[in-house]
């Protein structure tokens, strides 16, 4: 009869080695892809793509209640001629402001309160033709069916 030798210490530690790294894995990856952090992306790919002009990438990136406001085609036409033409520029930079974590919030005053909404302030820096300026815009970020999306501010 042939005797079993206990596993190794090698092999348990080994063990005990990729239960600690998949634990750590699964604790950063939650704190990287937090909310706030998914939100920033959103908005981050939307001005890239803002950015080099693929208007396209942009309005597929908006909510529902905004991609009802403008259909594609007139977002993209409508953004390359204000931006493109009368502004004369190819391109910009710009910068975000921290995300501020909102409970309630409504794009228009008859619009439906969404929920998990960060709200940013996002500069966008143009030099053009007519000189350097900024455009400051208050931007959302709302989660919609699992995914963030972005939307304006439309109440006056």
């Amino acid at each position: 009869m042939a005797r079993r030798s206990a596993p190794s210490k090698g092999i348990l530690l080994g063990i005990l080695l990729v239960v600690v790294t998949v634990v750590v894995f699964l604790f950063l990856r939650g704190s990287l892809l937090s909310p706030g952090k998914q939100a920033i992306a959103a908005v981050e790919e939307f001005y890239q793509n803002e950015q080099v002009g693929e208007f396209s990438g942009s309005w597929g990136l908006f909510h529902s209640t905004m991609r009802e406001r403008f259909s594609k085609g007139h977002y993209i036409q409508d953004r390359a001629h204000v931006f493109m033409n009368h502004f004369g520029v190819e391109t910009f930079t710009y910068t975000l402001s921290k995300p501020e974590k909102v409970d309630n919030w409504k794009m228009s005053k008859k619009g439906p309160v969404m929920k998990n909404v960060y709200k940013f302030l996002v500069t966008q820096t143009y030099k053009g033709k007519y000189g350097n300026f900024d455009l400051k815009q208050e931007v959302i970020a709302v989660e919609e069916k699992g995914k963030w999306k972005i939307a304006w501010d439309y109440k006056q």
